[in-house]
């Protein structure tokens, strides 16, 4: 049977090899190492023009929205917190269209970190641009803070990893508004969404945590089975 062809979204971002330092499409290796051991075909994709992304996704089985900088305000209607890091627009507005168009193909979709916000704002959601500032403290930003994640058992992601997880998660944004069609489906202890899924996709999940880090292969595995 072949592997099918799953897209990973990929940074533009200054590279040096040998005495050269050039602009390069970067990624981290876990997420293709990830894909590659559920079975699929790991393909990076460039954050070009937005309207390059009907065009990718004809020619992929399933998306993965990578995690990275915060997704910048003005994509859903905001104005730019100026604690956050500087927004890369030409990623954002690729990135939001690559999900719209992966929406409408029906294809299967694992949004990381960063990526499930992306999911968020392309299906007409808003994000908590600074979170520390709405729960008074930076309990989800600590770097290496543990958190403590209650799934919903009857969601594909539950289904996928049990009804609990702890996970290494650290964000300064968080899903304000869900977008349409979007359903939270895990939560933190203070109730921060940690994941969503769209209803009425065969797969299309969205978690604040990091999968393809260590903490299993189960979301990458029913990616790749969805997508076959």
């Amino acid at each position: 049977m072949s592997r099918p062809l799953i897209g990973i979204t990929a940074y533009f971002e200054a590279a040096r090899w040998g005495e050269w330092v050039r602009e390069a499409v970067l990624s981290p290796p876990a997420y293709a190492k990830a894909v590659e051991r559920a079975g699929g075909a790991p393909v990076l994709l460039p954050p070009l023009s937005p309207h390059t992304a009907a065009d990718h996704v004809r020619g992929l089985r399933g998306v993965v929205l990578a995690g990275g900088t915060e997704v910048g305000a003005d994509a859903y209607g905001e104005d730019q917190d100026g604690r956050a890091a500087p927004p890369q627009a030409h990623r954002d507005r690729y990135e939001v269209a690559l999900a719209r168009a992966a929406v409408q193909a029906g294809l299967p979709i694992l949004a990381v970190a960063r990526g499930m916000h992306v999911l968020n704002v392309a299906q007409g959601g808003t994000l908590i641009p600074w979170l520390p500032d709405t729960l008074g403290d930076d309990r989800h930003g600590e770097p290496g803070a543990r958190h403590s994640i209650q799934v919903s058992a009857s969601s594909k992601l539950g289904k996928a990893v049990g009804d609990h997880v702890e996970v290494v998660a650290p964000h300064v944004q968080s899903v304000r508004r869900l977008g349409s069609g979007l359903l939270a489906v895990a939560w933190a202890e203070d109730q921060i969404v940690e994941a969503v899924e769209l209803q009425g996709h065969r797969f299309a999940v969205g978690v604040q945590w990091h999968p393809e880090r260590g903490t299993g292969d189960a979301l990458f595995d029913a990616l790749v089975e969805a997508a076959r």
